[in-house]
């Protein structure tokens, strides 16, 4: 789960984070009283959507007058900002960010992330801060330092010392970069987030470290413990075919293709959409309907597939080990007569009650094409949509 800027700001802040003032608007006079509220004669009008890349975009201004801000507020809010992370379509600004500027000395970038192939998290920090981080690592690699945190003691005053002297962190404010990474890492560990990026880590001319933007992700598996979390979501910066999937525990992602698909286990999902890729299709979405689907959630899968109207054609790929075969093909079978299915449906079953449930599709009198195999199936519906 993603949340804005300014929310990010707001738990890094109760953690000890130092942050910049500000305040969150939501209209032109809003974004005045913000810049009011402060006390900085320069102000930063930022849009707040689910998107890096907002700085080059034009989705951050630097005001000198209240006047405007009201500018800036008025030209951004209602607009579609459109970023490298965004895609073409781009993302509406329906709200704002409203900050104190700050004297700039050095730019610096810090984040923490899961590394999978130790399963332990990772601080990452460069000197190159304010550009794009993969950017970096293409580059010049060798300016991003790595520490590992062993999860039984966490992050230790020396390690987080060591990368502070390593970024070149001017010495008499290493304490303080020591203070801000180790506060980072505990609201990283105490919020179960999957990414906290600093993105730039600024040392100012009065000698403070503050996050001057920060991007904050979360594991969506452990929001049931994150109430508070949960409060920041906004709907509007989410694909509602993506928030209709998770009200039935369905993993979904919205994709750029026409075959949509239907498969049970994550693993088996990115196989089907590799191999219609090498057949020459494009999948529509990734849907994962989970090791213990009932009829009824196959029959949402459903519903969800055919409410993106780029979808052409949709190939089900079903391996039944817990979940069995003859439920999914009754809930194929539901699902294609309540939606009065025209367009072409691929079904690959394999595993336990495999012959009842390819029975129950031949003797539904639908118009179903039966695949042998994932290969046979991915041919087929790819040569269907064409």
């Amino acid at each position: 789960m993603n949340i804005h800027e300014y929310q990010g700001k707001k738990v890094l802040r109760n953690y000890g984070v130092a942050v910049p003032n500000g305040a969150v608007a939501f209209s032109e006079d809003e974004a005045v009283q913000a810049a009011e509220s402060l006390t900085s004669n320069v102000f930063v009008v930022k849009a707040q959507i689910h998107a890096g890349g907002r700085g080059k975009a034009g989705g951050v201004k630097i005001a000198k007058s209240k006047e405007e801000v009201r500018e800036y507020a008025k030209e951004l809010l209602g607009k579609t900002l459109i970023t490298h992370q965004t895609g073409p379509e781009g993302q509406l600004i329906k709200r704002l960010l409203i900050e104190e500027g700050c004297d700039i000395k050095k730019e610096y970038y810090v984040g923490l992330v899961l590394d999978r192939a130790t399963s332990r998290v990772v601080l990452m920090a460069s000197e190159e801060g304010g550009t794009e981080i993969e950017e970096v690592a293409e580059k010049t690699p060798e300016k991003i330092m790595k520490i590992t945190i062993d999860p039984a003691i966490g992050l230790q005053a020396h390690q987080a010392r060591k990368i502070a002297f390593s970024i070149n962190i001017p010495k008499e404010l290493v304490g303080k970069a020591v203070k801000f990474m180790m506060a980072l890492y505990q609201a990283f560990i105490e919020k179960d987030c999957s990414i906290a990026e600093i993105n730039p880590l600024v040392v100012t001319g009065d000698g403070n470290v503050i996050a001057l933007d920060a991007k904050l992700n979360f594991d969506s598996n452990s929001l049931y413990r994150q109430k508070d979390i949960v409060e920041f979501r906004d709907l509007d910066e989410e694909d509602p075919k993506e928030i209709e999937a998770s009200k039935h525990d369905l993993s979904y992602i919205s994709l750029d293709g026409n075959i949509g698909c239907m498969v049970n286990g994550a693993g088996l999902a990115m196989a089907t959409m590799d191999i219609i890729k090498y057949y020459g299709g494009d999948p529509a979405n990734f849907l994962d309907v989970g090791g213990g689907a009932t009829a009824e959630k196959v029959s949402e899968a459903f519903k969800i597939i055919l409410s993106d109207k780029n979808v052409k054609g949709i190939f089900v790929n079903i391996f039944g080990g817990i979940m069995k075969c003859d439920v999914i093909a009754e809930g194929i079978i539901e699902a294609t007569m309540q939606a009065g299915l025209t367009l072409p449906l691929v079904v690959r079953l394999e595993g336990t009650n495999v012959e009842l449930g390819k029975r129950l599709l031949d003797e539904s009198g639908l118009n179903i094409t039966s695949a042998e195999s994932m290969a046979d199936g991915a041919q087929k519906i790819v040569s269907l949509v064409k």
